[in-house]
């Protein structure tokens, strides 16, 4: 289907470090399928890599509330709160 396709494309997208493309895949997807918890964790990894801690973890807790049982998505959202919290100690 249309999602899983849009989602593919972004994952190539990812891979190839392009992330502003690969961001408006998983959102295409997710347009496409808002029950789709996929496309919203792999645009918080892209968040999350780009350092938008706030948007990753909106991302992540999304994944959570469609699949509470996604256990990647639990572990991102921990580490994209440690990272911000860091970065907001060391004051950038």
């Amino acid at each position: 289907d249309l999602a899983t396709a849009l989602n593919e494309r972004g994952q190539v997208r990812y891979l190839r470090v392009e992330f502003a493309a690969a961001v408006q895949d998983f959102t295409a997807a997710i347009e496409c399928q808002p029950g789709f918890e996929v496309p919203y964790y792999n645009r918080g990894l892209v968040r999350y890599r780009l350092g938008d801690f706030d948007e990753a973890m909106k991302d992540f807790r999304k994944v959570l509330e469609l699949n509470p049982q996604f256990e990647d998505a639990a572990l991102s959202l921990k580490q994209a709160i440690l990272d911000k919290e860091e970065k907001q100690k060391r004051g950038y």
